[in-house]
């Protein structure tokens, strides 16, 4: 294994430990208490790129708190919550498919077919990109019973 490779394995395991303890919380990943860490995700669709949200502008959707760059995304999140929040609750998708739950950071991120997808890394997600179909289908097969005891 190189370096990189073993630095990547651990901060993975790092990674699932911290999200699967998040997991307790919801199904929704959190970080700092935030859903996407406080990323707007109506930004993604209407702006094409991660916008930072705000407390002023937040919402409570499924245990998580989710901040908004303005009202008016507030309100089309809250008209339709399900066609903006990130697929798998904003776990990553990679690791989905893989029977896996992993922590995700708002700048690694694709919408496939007018759906929110979020990666771990970029790294990660450049994995992903080369089978996004393949991927999705084996997270959607695994993604309900990623967190069954």
């Amino acid at each position: 294994m190189t370096p990189r490779r073993g630095w990547m394995a651990v901060a993975l395991v790092v990674s699932l430990a911290w999200s699967l303890g998040a997991a307790a919380e919801g199904r929704i990943f959190t970080r700092d208490g935030l859903a996407i860490g406080g990323t707007d995700p109506v930004a993604y669709f209407t702006q094409g790129e991660p916008v930072e949200g705000s407390p002023e502008h937040q919402l409570e959707w499924r245990n998580a708190t989710w901040h908004f760059a303005s009202a008016e995304h507030r309100q089309r999140f809250e008209a339709n919550p399900e066609a903006y929040a990130p697929q798998y609750g904003g776990w990553c998708a990679w690791a989905a498919a893989r029977g896996e739950a992993a922590s995700t950071v708002p700048e690694a991120w694709k919408i496939v077919d007018d759906k929110l997808y979020l990666n771990y890394s970029r790294w990660i997600q450049w994995r992903w990109e080369r089978d996004i179909p393949g991927y999705i289908e084996a997270a959607d097969e695994h993604w309900p019973d990623i967190f069954a005891e």
